[in-house]
């Protein structure tokens, strides 16, 4: 025989059951349906352990994307993981539980979608940021004889090019950076060159051009240890005079053309501290400072680390 059986819970809502048997089995399962009833119930979700948060939120080509990663509950030791299809970007620990990597672009690469897999806690999570595109000047440079940016012998090449892959777990630097000259800006970032009338393909103005006095101050922007000195000498034709700061975390300045240079490497120098003097080394048309700021080996804008900072 089959019938309904029917009770109320705690709000008073009738719950009801078909049942089929004897009576005995009828009251176990309205002692079981009282119970349920009379029972709350929590379910508690898991949190979501993987947070990442990507600064601009606008960017444009040049700009460096900071993305920044929570994890709550870190248990196998090892940092979050930001990749871009095959190429991964290190992070670095900023702050308990707290990771961050950059992604640098630059004025030679399609504006459009990046997509990011950000990966950690035994979780995955994909985000797509637009990078907007950005005009950058074209200038034509006529270098004399023996200052052809061709010159550059192996040697200075193989040593700007270990220290522009620096990737030191220490952060050096806190805030924004500083200028490391006070003369006028000569040269922006990201202008496209003709040398001597032909243009140079998959070339960009590297930096910052500083139009200081020869002589003049040469600062730190920021903190960091000196990772390379490098003089004319030595066979740096193209760089001159050179002094590259390691700030840290795959951030590097390199100072270009120096007339002198005031530290040695492995120094650590504050935000500030004299490093050189404005000169015209290398190739180069008249005295002026080269600045130029890299990240995981690309070299991005300056001026948002100036003005906005990242900490």
């Amino acid at each position: 025989m089959t019938i309904k059986d029917c009770t109320k819970n705690s709000e008073n809502k009738l719950l009801c059951l078909n049942i089929t048997g004897d009576k005995p089995y009828r009251r176990v399962i309205n002692l079981f349906i009282g119970i349920v009833a009379s029972v709350p119930i929590t379910l508690t979700l898991p949190a979501d352990a993987l947070q990442v948060k990507v600064t601009p939120s606008n960017p444009e080509l040049g700009d460096t994307l900071s993305v920044i990663i929570n994890l709550d509950n870190p248990d196998n030791g090892s940092n979050p993981k930001v990749a871009i299809g095959e190429k991964t970007y290190p992070t670095f620990a900023i702050a308990p539980n707290k990771y961050r990597a950059f992604v640098p672009t630059t004025p030679v690469e399609t504006a459009g979608i990046r997509k990011l897999k950000i990966s950690g806690d035994g979780q995955v999570q994909n985000l797509a940021v637009t990078v907007r595109n950005r005009k950058f000047p074209v200038q034509r440079i006529t270098l004399p004889p023996g200052k052809s940016a061709d010159g550059a012998t192996e040697y200075e090449l193989k040593r700007v090019a270990a220290f522009k892959a620096l990737q030191t777990p220490q952060k050096y630097w806190n805030g924004s950076f500083g200028k490391p000259n006070t003369g006028r800006i000569s040269t922006i970032y990201g202008v496209r060159r003709y040398y001597n009338g032909k243009f140079a393909n998959d070339y960009y103005h590297r930096g910052v051009d500083y139009a200081g006095a020869a002589g003049s101050p040469v600062v730190a922007p920021a903190a960091g240890r000196v990772a390379l000195v490098g003089r004319v000498s030595q066979g740096f034709r193209v760089h001159g005079n050179v002094v590259g700061i390691d700030h840290g975390q795959g951030v590097v300045s390199i100072f270009m053309h120096l007339s002198r240079i005031n530290v040695k490497e492995g120094d650590i120098v504050k935000t500030g501290q004299l490093i050189g003097a404005v000169g015209s080394t290398g190739a180069s048309t008249g005295p002026h400072l080269h600045w130029g700021l890299y990240v995981n080996g690309q070299a991005i804008d300056p001026v948002p680390w100036r003005f906005n900072g990242v900490e």
